[in-house]
């Protein structure tokens, strides 16, 4: 049950989907691809070249988010697979499903349809972790989830006692990290971009409308124009390690 690649959802609410677009599309890099679905409400962010690992959903309830995709050869094998090790089946399309996590993440598996090169750096930043904020009364319940799920990549403790990475194989877009929340609310997740530069980083989003929430040791909490979060951290955008 191989994971050929994986996608980065930006989930914002429908009525912002535009200006999430018109935000996310310039600090990637990115153009947007035809609008799909029902309602129009998912697209593509399609970089110059490679292969593309972002796409915006515009979702009718809540504020939004972020989820993952996993792309595979086979989606019925994956679900079963999912469902064994204990997620929940949300719902299921012709040829793809939802699923939920442990902790109520949602994520979804995909066909895989030939993906294989990652897109460049572009300006020193790459959008490449989804961060799943888990209360503490669920976080270790979601680590052995997330570790069973994905056998083939490494599972290993971050850099804090509330971090535990979950890195693909070399050649997948998307890593995972797992924070343990100070709080018992409700599992929720958001992006994390690597930056060369973190201040650059942020001055270059503050100029597209982003603002700032909160400046950590190795990173900082943004707000994006439509209310959702994200982190700019100081990994390396090129291979994802932390910096010396």
């Amino acid at each position: 049950m191989t994971i050929r690649w994986t996608y980065a959802f930006v989930d914002r609410p429908a009525e912002a989907f535009g200006p999430a677009c018109d935000f996310w599309t310039a600090v990637t890099g990115t153009q947007l691809s035809e609008l799909r679905g029902d309602q129009g409400e998912f697209v593509t962010l399609l970089p110059e070249s490679g292969d593309a690992c972002v796409k915006v959903q515009g979702v009718m309830e809540g504020p939004g988010g972020a989820h993952l995709d996993f792309a595979v050869e086979d989606v019925p094998d994956f679900v079963k697979e999912a469902l064994r090790v204990g997620a929940g089946l949300v719902a299921e399309h012709e040829g793809w499903a939802v699923l939920r996590s442990p902790a109520g993440q949602l994520f979804c598996a995909v066909p895989w349809h030939g993906e294989s090169a990652r897109a460049p750096v572009v300006r020193e930043t790459r959008l490449d972790q989804v961060c799943l904020d888990i209360p503490p009364s669920l976080y270790d319940a979601e680590v052995t989830f997330w570790s069973a799920l994905l056998p083939e990549w490494e599972s290993l403790p971050g850099s804090l006692p509330e971090f535990h990475v979950v890195r693909p194989p070399t050649g997948l877009p998307i890593r995972i990290l797992l924070q343990r929340l100070g709080e018992e609310r409700p599992a929720s997740a958001h992006l994390d971009l690597a930056c060369t530069d973190i201040e650059t980083a942020r001055t270059a989003h503050e100029a597209l409308g982003a603002m700032l929430v909160h400046r950590g040791t190795h990173w900082r909490v943004m707000r994006d124009p439509t209310g959702g979060t994200y982190c700019l951290t100081g990994r390396d955008p090129h291979t994802g390690g932390l910096p010396v």
